[in-house]
């Protein structure tokens, strides 16, 4: 029985069917040359969704005026040698797998140079608009003259043409996010008084002239898609309202709408959804949208549960689903939800690995699948040569993804865990409802792992006497790490929880806490319990809070805690009193932190004692994860899938 027949239903655009209506959202290109075409692996790492069976596959952003907008993204053109090649070989990847190819047509207007990689050089680019004016970063917008609209509006028409004979089946032209096309729309931006400012037939004009352009280049039936902010959600741009307005200015010029939220300067996290807000928290703009429209109407925002995407098909919310993160963490979303196999679906965490790597490394990667931006090393596990024994110490997320990639290569594997739960450390995130998903992860690495075979033998510890009674061949240690408890008086009292096991003793924690440990661990702790109601403390030895944290989700953290915490840096912990957390300030005076619990968050130790015990019980032994040196789950993922693929 099909459990979501709307989300696996067909659905027809301009002359083209879609095999379902799970579509993959636009998300940038990991290997970009220094001439703007798509590199090596580009073609992987849009083929992957492909694979895992998205009825479309956008590829993004490919800018269509290199002479205003300056951003070191993707361009299309006939000059530059190779280019048209291998945006078709990007497009025949897509295709191959039964997913129409798709292509972001995109223009940064003011945000010129966002994605360069010498931030440098932005003091060299000119970044236009609709009018002149200042950024809020201080930079210089010079006004775009009638002259240069025109060119920019013969340029879309003149990239859907090459689009076209690449091999792309529809063209997505961005006109959200606060890119140029929503800077003309967005009265915040655009103060003209010619005909493309003003009223909003003035500021839609743009718009209507760039899809007259890419339509008369494409011909009639080729699906064209426009991509809009339903709002964008801030103080002195547009709202809702007159996002159906936009929305019904376009329509009769486009075969879906696609419908986003926010803009770049002023609504990074709106339009990229935290994992502190609801998924789905953007649909009601495309519900909205939708009453007042005729054409096919798509929604996006943290979207993974199928159930929640059947029923906003179901109540008419919107025609078309987009994924974007989320298939990134399973691109076999899809073609799970076809098969039935929906509760071994990898949820994405929501935790900005993906989206902080690109500014970082200009790659990609994701904390939960390995093969994301590595696409070109190999999508397929392959098979052993020889059938081996394989022993992995530990179930937590390392020793899963070690023991479910070593048994899809064909070997035996055996998984023993010493307690009597999978899922190492995740397990205590069960009791943070915006890191449920997190702790949902060892659940589904566990139905995965029993699905493929593997022996899994809990409350078992691997010893050196076990390891040689089983003689396995190879042997993964993925033995963890335990928490640092300071030796403080008074730590070891009735008042005081380890941050691990604040889900096993929660009932425990009074309505005033001190949190000890600045890390994200004790960041994320301090903002749960703040959103429960409680009064909480959290004190830092160091100057800065959650250094580990990610470069996108800090910002965002920091306002949950500014929200939700008082926050103490460069105090140690002296002593835990009955009365809260006597510290010691830089100048050596003392300081009373009061709460009547005491949530301890140092952080965590490798278990080395653990690993030098069983390092020569076999003939091929490798460490992961957190035995190693504790980190993240993106780490851990990654060194047990390769570890396996060792074997």
């Amino acid at each position: 029985m099909n459990k979501y027949p709307l989300l696996t239903s067909p659905i027809q655009l301009g002359r083209t069917i879609f095999r379902n209506r799970m579509f993959s959202a636009p998300m940038g290109a990991t290997d970009i040359t220094a001439d703007c075409s798509p590199g090596p692996r580009v073609q992987g790492f849009y083929e992957l969704r492909a694979r895992g069976g998205a009825a479309a596959v956008t590829v993004s952003e490919l800018v269509v005026h290199p002479e205003t907008d300056g951003s070191h993204m993707l361009h299309l053109d006939l000059e530059t040698v190779g280019n048209l090649a291998a945006h078709t070989f990007v497009a025949d990847a897509i295709r191959r797998h039964g997913a129409v190819p798709s292509i972001e047509f995109s223009h940064s207007g003011q945000y010129a140079g966002t994605y360069m990689s010498d931030k440098n050089k932005k003091d060299s680019l000119n970044q236009w608009g609709p009018s002149e004016g200042v950024r809020p970063d201080g930079r210089p917008v010079k006004g775009l003259s009638k002259e240069q609209i025109a060119d920019i509006v013969r340029a879309y028409g003149e990239k859907a043409a090459l689009a076209k004979r690449a091999g792309y089946e529809m063209i997505m032209v961005h006109a959200g996010h606060g890119w140029l096309l929503n800077q003309f729309l967005s009265p915040y931006f655009n103060h003209r008084t010619d005909e493309y400012g003003g009223s909003l037939e003035n500021r839609v004009r743009i718009v209507r002239e760039v899809l007259l352009s890419v339509r008369a280049a494409v011909g009639p039936g080729f699906p064209i898609e426009i991509r809009m902010s339903g709002s964008e959600c801030f103080e002195g741009g547009y709202d809702l309202e007159e996002g159906v307005r936009i929305a019904q200015a376009v329509e009769d010029l486009v075969d879906l709408i696609h419908v986003s939220a926010g803009s770049y300067q002023f609504g990074f996290f709106t339009t990229h959804l935290p994992m502190f807000a609801e998924h789905g928290a953007n649909v009601y703009l495309a519900a909205e949208i939708k009453k007042h429209v005729s054409k096919p109407v798509a929604t996006i925002g943290a979207l993974n549960d199928p159930a929640q995407m059947e029923r906003i098909l179901e109540e008419g919310q919107a025609d078309v689903i987009y994924m974007a993160r989320e298939l990134l963490a399973d691109p076999l979303l899809p073609a799970k939800v076809e098969a039935g196999t929906e509760d071994t679906i990898v949820r994405c965490l929501r935790c900005y690995t993906c989206m902080a790597e690109r500014p970082t490394t200009f790659t990609r990667r994701c904390a939960v699948n390995p093969l994301i931006g590595r696409e070109l090393e190999g999508m397929d596990v392959t098979p052993a040569l020889r059938r081996k024994k394989v022993l992995v110490a530990g179930g937590g997320v390392a020793g899963l993804e070690a023991a479910i990639t070593a048994a899809r290569r064909g070997h035996e594997v055996i998984l023993c865990e010493k307690s009597c739960q999978l899922g190492g450390i995740l397990k205590s995130e069960q009791a943070i409802p915006f890191k449920y998903e997190m702790y949902r992860l060892g659940l589904s690495l566990e139905k995965q792992a029993r699905a493929e075979g593997v022996d899994i033998r809990l409350n078992t510890l691997v010893t050196p006497e076990y390891a040689a009674a089983e003689h396995p061949d190879a042997i993964i240690l993925a033995v963890g790490s335990r928490p640092i408890v300071p030796p403080l008086p008074g730590i070891d009292g009735e008042n005081v929880v380890v941050v691990n096991n604040y889900y096993l003793e929660k009932e425990k924690v009074a309505d005033t806490v001190v949190v000890l440990g600045g890390g994200l661990a004790g960041c994320e702790c301090a903002v749960h319990l703040g959103m429960e109601g409680k009064k909480v403390h959290l004190v830092e030895m160091r100057d800065t809070l959650a250094p580990d944290c990610n470069i996108r989700h800090r910002p965002i953290l920091m306002k949950q805690i500014e929200t939700y915490v008082t926050a103490h840096t460069g105090l140690a912990g002296l002593k835990v009193t009955p009365e809260g957390l006597l510290c010691k300030d830089k100048d050596g005076a003392e300081v009373l932190i009061p709460g009547k619990t005491v949530v301890c968050a140092v952080g965590q130790r490798a278990n080395r004692t653990d690993v030098d015990a069983l390092r020569r019980c076999a003939p091929f032994v490798r460490e992961v994860g957190d035995c190693v040196r504790p980190a993240n789950i993106t780490k851990a993922v990654y060194e047990g899938f390769h570890a396996a693929l060792d074997i």
